[in-house]
């Protein structure tokens, strides 16, 4: 399985970026895929995440409002559009992917180490 995310970059405070992470070798609409960020000298933390099998979505408290993840099963992948950005969503934001999310976690919001497949990662920088 591999994760491959592009989409980060540069961008002043209040601007908008999509980053997105495509998936290949795998059961794309069994799993569930989660967006992780860490900022320098942080814990990494998860901020959303996407059930393939019925396309709902959960958000953390800091992304809520301004954050959207959304899918294309056809293509394998999932998208985070960002805005309204703000110089702490500064991070390096890499995307994972479970293999099957029991319905009865509801949330697929969880720890790291319950994701199976990480992406390398992409860099967002958000200047104030």
């Amino acid at each position: 399985v591999q994760l491959v995310e592009s989409g980060g970059g540069f961008v002043q405070a209040g601007g908008s970026l999509r980053l997105s992470c495509v998936v290949s070798g795998s059961r794309f609409e069994r799993q569930a895929i989660g967006w992780f960020r860490q900022a320098p000298g942080k814990e990494r933390e998860g901020i959303a995440c996407i059930d393939n099998s019925d396309r709902r979505t959960y958000y953390e408290g800091p992304v809520k409002g301004r954050f959207a993840i959304s899918n294309d099963n056809a293509k394998g992948a999932v998208y985070l559009q960002m805005n309204n950005l703000k110089p702490e969503d500064t991070a390096v934001y890499h995307c994972a992917a479970v293999e099957i999310w029991p319905a009865y976690r509801g949330s697929c919001l969880a720890e790291d180490y319950e994701y199976d497949y990480w992406g390398q990662g992409t860099q967002v920088t958000v200047s104030s």
